[in-house]
């Protein structure tokens, strides 16, 4: 048997691929759309994939099975459980087998048994795989988003990501009762989770690539709770906001991504053409740094920067699959970038601008650009003080409610387009996050729609923490 795990750190999203050595054929289990990863593993280790399956219909990124099944015709095993509301609905065109819970199939000389884990998701299954050279036993499981290292996969992302009602209680108790079963397996059986630390798809998720039942018995706090009102309160506490894209993700896999030539590359576009964006409100993404973006940017231009982890993540939630948008960007990171949104939906990339163009923008029109004026705790206190400002806090929620500054409210960044009516236009607005990072992005957010009093507070929360009393006394 062979396996190969695939990590992708944007995303936090771990894949695999099985081979089973004797045959030279191989399967991958919950890809990504960038399918070149598995094919270049493929033929460095001389088998060919014939199969793709997933363990759920995946809200944080689009799935690659549709595309294994075009490119190379592999054939789809997914989850045929969860009710009408959770079935695939592009597989007429491609081989593929619907699967239940007890049901196996193999890959050579591996086997793969279903275990229906819902939880996370009413669909979502889990792969119990078995060497047929080492006797039949159990060597591990492909958990998807059911188990992971030291946490397990959140239920309420129907309910707090795609707006299903009711139904958050209800999978954190049908998530107990499947760890319930889980827990009788083996000790010994390996446990390979569909992300890692920094997933949105838990809340305390460890960085080991995997682990076994018998340490996650012992360690995870999910399998230490016996009582299920216990463990429905504990597990729908304290878990972090959603990005917005989720509640579109999982209508895009279930209803099948769209095929995309990933060589085709957006054009770059001329000044005048940018003017003319500009003022038809086009969204148009700058992803330079959060400091180049502060000291000067295009006016209705918003910053989200390629070098930092979360550039997927925010692109997310500040964009939506169905209209163009554009990007400033060096022309030597567009292709990863390019990649980067398509993984997550974003396909509609219209065209891209360089760096240098702000710059040439201003001198051509000669327009200003625009700035993101920042404030010191000094300042900010005396203003607090005064009732001359509002804060607005754009850490999360559990951030937030482990402490605040003075008369702030909790809008977190992800989310922040959705509350522009309630954000003060007749006083001065003060943004502030922990390091400054978030809250130069909200402020960018903001001018871009036409928001000129608005302020971000240089430093961060721990800073304002240790000065607070001496600031407020004076």
């Amino acid at each position: 048997m062979l396996l190969r795990y695939f990590f992708d750190p944007k995303l936090a999203h771990a894949s695999y691929m099985v081979g089973c050595q004797e045959t030279g054929q191989a399967i991958v289990i919950d890809p990504g759309r960038n399918i070149e990863p598995y094919l270049e593993a493929a033929r460095a280790e001389s088998v060919y994939i014939v199969a793709a399956a997933e363990t759920h219909i995946h809200a944080d990124f689009v799935s690659g099975c549709r595309v294994l099944a075009d490119k190379v015709g592999a054939m789809l095993y997914l989850s045929g459980e969860g009710g009408p509301d959770w079935q695939y609905q592009y597989l007429a065109d491609y081989p593929h087998r619907l699967l239940k819970d007890g049901d196996s199939w193999q890959i050579g000389r591996i086997k793969f048994d279903v275990m229906h884990t819902p939880g996370h998701t009413p669909e979502h299954v889990s792969f119990v795989v078995r060497d047929g050279t080492l006797f039949g036993l159990p060597m591990g499981v492909f958990s998807g988003d059911f188990v992971f290292v030291g946490d397990v996969g959140r239920p309420d992302l129907l309910e707090t990501a795609a707006g299903i009602k009711g139904t958050k209680e209800q999978g954190a108790r049908m998530l107990f009762s499947s760890l319930q079963r889980f827990k009788k397996m083996p000790d010994y059986l390996q446990i390979w989770p569909a992300h890692g630390a920094g997933s949105a798809c838990g809340k305390a998720l460890g960085a080991v690539p995997s682990t076994t039942l018998g340490y996650e018995r012992l360690t995870n706090w999910a399998f230490q709770i016996e009582d299920e009102a216990k463990f429905v309160t504990t597990v729908l506490t304290g878990q972090p906001e959603p990005p917005r894209y989720f509640a579109t993700m999982k209508r895009v896999n279930k209803e099948g991504p769209a095929l995309i030539n990933d060589g085709v590359l957006p054009p770059r576009l001329s000044i005048e053409t940018l003017e003319t964006l500009r003022q038809s409100d086009a969204p148009i993404m700058d992803a330079r740094s959060i400091s180049d973006f502060a000291w000067g940017h295009i006016p209705g231009t918003f910053n989200n920067p390629f070098s930092a982890r979360t550039f997927m993540t925010y692109a997310g939630s500040f964009l939506n699959e169905e209209t163009p948008f554009y990007l400033i960007i060096e022309e030597t990171e567009l292709q990863e970038a390019v990649t980067d949104l398509r993984r997550i939906g974003l396909d509609k990339i219209a065209g891209f601008f360089t760096p240098q163009t702000v710059s040439k923008w201003s001198q051509e029109t000669g327009n200003q650009l625009n700035t993101i004026p920042q404030t010191t705790i000094e300042e900010v206190a005396h203003d607090i003080k005064a009732g001359q400002v509002a804060v607005i806090d754009v850490r999360g929620a559990v951030e937030f409610a482990a402490g605040h500054l003075p008369t702030a409210r909790n809008i977190v960044l992800g989310n922040i387009l959705n509350y522009l009516a309630e954000i003060p236009d007749d006083q001065p607005v003060v943004l502030h996050c922990l390091s400054g990072f978030r809250s130069n992005i909200a402020a960018g957010l903001l001018s871009s729609r036409g928001r000129n009093n608005i302020k971000n507070l240089e430093g961060d929360y721990q800073a304002w923490y240790q000065a607070r009393q001496p600031v407020l006394r004076s």
